[in-house]
């Protein structure tokens, strides 16, 4: 059966290298695999037409590319798309595309000018995050790299892209090893070749991911931090119990970053870009009192601060800020040299912005 076959999608050249050998081919296939896989994006092994009929049947005893289209989608009236796609488990993980037509928003002719995916790394999440449609999922099935990779893949703007997010469903580093490999591939000379400087991986901070993240990977990263003060935050995070965020902190400081965001940026730096994102919640954590810890906790990092909007969900005790006091965060702590930004929501109204992705219903639907 189909399910049974291994997917080629995540493997690396050397592995592909031993797939054709193991077959009985010459090792040259392996690089025409690479090819057709990374470079031609080929749907089907029937599509490899400088590998022999006989080889290619013979392939396709043992395997499978392992991508599929999306199952559904659902388009914003600001042009964000969501996907839902099926997994090679038969789950399904949502995935988000958010084009950038430039200031005035309006659509132009042709490709926007920058255009984000966000992927996910597991169906559901471990983390309870309160304010998360995904934390309140609970967690349902890790997503192999294949899957991740399928996100991008099978993507119909996927020639669009400019920059990867791994801010959907799931903590990427409860799954660690799959976003490795998946992140390998996406910045490997013979598959995607992205610089990894396009590719931003966010966490609540996992003790036992990042450092390992942060000595294996030269990706952006994103720390979810929402509150400074960590008996607040473990209120509203428990993963603040398993590794306190003055404990991320001082693992971070150990690490060199570099805030710069300019055109020139991936010219002009070596070093990763260090993100801090932090939604705003009316009377919890939008006071003078929360920036003044703010500041004092990100004092010793090289790091930017992205402040994003709440986005009501069910039967929340959360509102969010108002947009006057969301400005006046802001401005205050930029004015204390801690540089920050305001994250322009999108998708909110097909549940596709922050904190609002969940495939609850399609499990329910499939595995009740």
């Amino acid at each position: 059966m189909s399910e049974q076959k291994k997917s080629l999608l995540s493997l690396t050249l050397d592995e592909l290298t031993e797939v054709a050998v193991g077959l009985g081919l010459p090792r040259f296939a392996g690089k025409q695999l690479c090819e057709w896989i990374y470079v031609r994006k080929a749907k089907s092994i029937d599509e490899m037409t400088n590998l022999s009929k006989a080889a290619r049947e013979l392939l396709k005893e043992s395997y499978t590319i392992g991508a599929s289209d999306p199952v559904d989608a659902m388009h914003s009236k600001d042009g964000t798309v969501k996907y839902l796609f099926r997994t090679r488990e038969g789950h399904f993980v949502e995935t988000v595309y958010i084009p950038d037509y430039g200031r005035d928003g309006r659509r132009e002719e042709g490709e926007p000018r920058r255009a984000t995916i966000c992927v996910s790394s597991q169906v559901g999440c471990k983390m309870g995050c309160a304010f998360c449609m995904t934390g309140r999922q609970g967690f349902v099935a890790q997503l192999s790299a294949a899957d991740i990779l399928n996100q991008i893949y099978s993507l119909p703007e996927r020639d669009t892209l400019t920059n990867i997010v791994f801010m959907g469903q799931g903590e990427p580093f409860d799954n660690l090893d799959a976003v490795l490999r998946a992140t390998e591939i996406l910045t490997a000379s013979y598959a995607y070749a992205w610089s990894p400087k396009r590719i931003t991986v966010s966490s609540v901070g996992l003790a036992k991911g990042l450092v390992r993240f942060l000595e294996e990977s030269r990706c952006n990263l994103a720390i979810s931090l929402h509150h400074p003060i960590p008996r607040e935050r473990a209120a509203m995070m428990p993963a603040e119990r398993g590794m306190g965020i003055q404990e991320v902190v001082n693992v971070l400081r150990q690490y060199d970053f570099c805030r710069q965001t300019t055109d020139d940026y991936e010219e002009g730096t070596k070093q990763r870009r260090l993100t801090f994102e932090y939604i705003l919640f009316g009377g919890l954590n939008d006071g003078k009192e929360h920036a003044d810890a703010l500041l004092r906790l990100l004092k010793p990092l090289d790091c930017r601060v992205n402040l994003i909007r709440f986005h009501t969900i069910p039967d929340s005790p959360f509102h969010a800020t108002n947009e006057e006091a969301l400005q006046r965060f802001a401005d205050y702590l930029n004015a204390h040299g801690l540089t920050t930004t305001i994250r322009a929501s999108r998708g909110q109204d097909i549940y596709a912005a922050c904190g609002l992705l969940s495939t609850k219903k399609q499990e329910e639907e499939i595995f009740s």
